[in-house]
C-alpha cells in the first residue's frame, strides 16, 4: 500500500502539474490519511462526490474539478466548511488536476477522445499561455458526422449538439473538451480543421455555417469523464491500489 506522499508524488510528476498556469490549484487540495488503499475519481469536488468517495472506503478522492481556485476566496466557511468538513470527518484526501488533465499526451481528456474517434494525434491545439490545451488529430480513413456523433453519445453517455455545416468526410478533428469557447472555434476554423469539438456550447451557429465548419458541442461533463477513467487505470496498475469511477452526470 503506497503512502500519500508516494501517490502525490507520481501524481505531480506524471501529469506535469507545474507545467501550465491555470485557475485551479492543482494538485493536494487536503490531506486525509497517510496510506492509500483505495482511490476513487470524480469529475467535480462536491459534497456528492465527498458522500459517494467515503461510502466507498476510498482513502483519496482525485478530481478535475476541485475545491480551490484562484478566483475563489479560500476561506473554509458556509457552504464550503459545510464541504471541506466531510474530509475531515472522512479523513479522505483531495487531489485536484485540471488543464494538466485536459493536456496529457497519455490519458488527456482530449487525447482519449480523439482515441475514441480513432484520430492519432497530429499537433498541438489551443495555446493558453504559452502551452496547448487540446490537440489536433487526423483520421486515416474518413468518417461521417453522424458516425462521430454516434460514437460520441453511446460512448461517453452524452446528447451532442452538432451543426453540420462542413465537409462531408471528416478526418481532422480538433479537440478541447469542457469549455473551448469561441477561441477554441476559431483556432480550429484558422487550421482548417474538418471538425471542432468541444464540452460547451457557444453562439457560433451563423459562423460556422457561413465558414462551413463542422461542429460538435458534446457536454462539459461529458467530454471529461474520459481523462479521469483513463487515469485511475494507470494508477491503479502503477502504484497497486484499488480504484473507482463515481460519475455523477450534471447535464451539463
Amino acid at each position: 500500500m503506497p503512502t500519500l506522499n508516494k501517490v502525490v508524488g507520481f501524481l505531480d510528476k506524471y501529469l506535469e502539474i507545474d507545467d501550465i498556469q491555470d485557475s485551479s490549484w492543482n494538485g493536494l487540495q487536503f490531506e486525509g490519511c497517510s496510506v492509500v488503499k483505495k482511490i476513487a475519481f470524480a469529475v467535480d469536488a462536491s459534497v456528492k462526490s465527498f458522500e459517494e468517495a467515503s461510502r466507498l472506503n476510498a482513502d483519496m478522492l482525485i478530481v478535475h474539478h476541485g475545491h480551490f481556485w484562484s478566483s475563489h476566496n479560500p476561506s473554509v466557511i458556509g457552504w464550503s466548511k459545510e464541504r471541506i468538513d466531510l474530509l475531515y470527518e472522512n479523513n479522505l484526501s483531495l487531489y485536484a488536476c485540471h488543464l494538466p488533465l485536459d493536456r496529457h499526451k497519455d490519458v488527456g481528456n482530449n487525447a482519449e477522445l480523439l482515441k475514441l474517434l480513432g484520430a492519432p494525434i497530429k499537433k498541438e491545439f489551443l495555446i493558453h499561455k504559452g502551452r496547448n490545451i487540446g490537440w489536433l488529430g487526423e483520421r486515416k480513413k474518413a468518417i461521417s458526422i453522424t458516425d462521430i456523433e454516434k460514437k460520441l453519445n453511446e460512448s461517453i453517455e452524452t446528447k451532442c449538439i452538432v451543426l453540420p455545416f462542413g465537409k462531408k468526410n471528416i478526418k481532422t478533428i480538433a479537440v478541447c473538451s469542457g469549455g473551448g469557447s469561441y477561441g477554441g472555434f476559431y483556432e480550429a476554423l484558422a487550421l482548417k480543421a474538418d471538425l471542432y469539438i468541444t464540452g460547451d456550447t457557444a453562439e457560433v451557429y451563423y459562423t460556422a455555417k457561413d465558414s462551413e465548419m463542422n461542429v460538435i458541442f458534446a457536454g462539459h461533463h461529458a467530454t471529461e469523464t474520459v481523462g479521469l477513467k483513463a487515469l485511475s487505470k494507470v494508477v491503479g496498475k502503477k502504484l497497486k491500489v484499488s480504484t473507482s469511477f463515481i460519475d455523477l452526470p450534471t447535464g451539463l
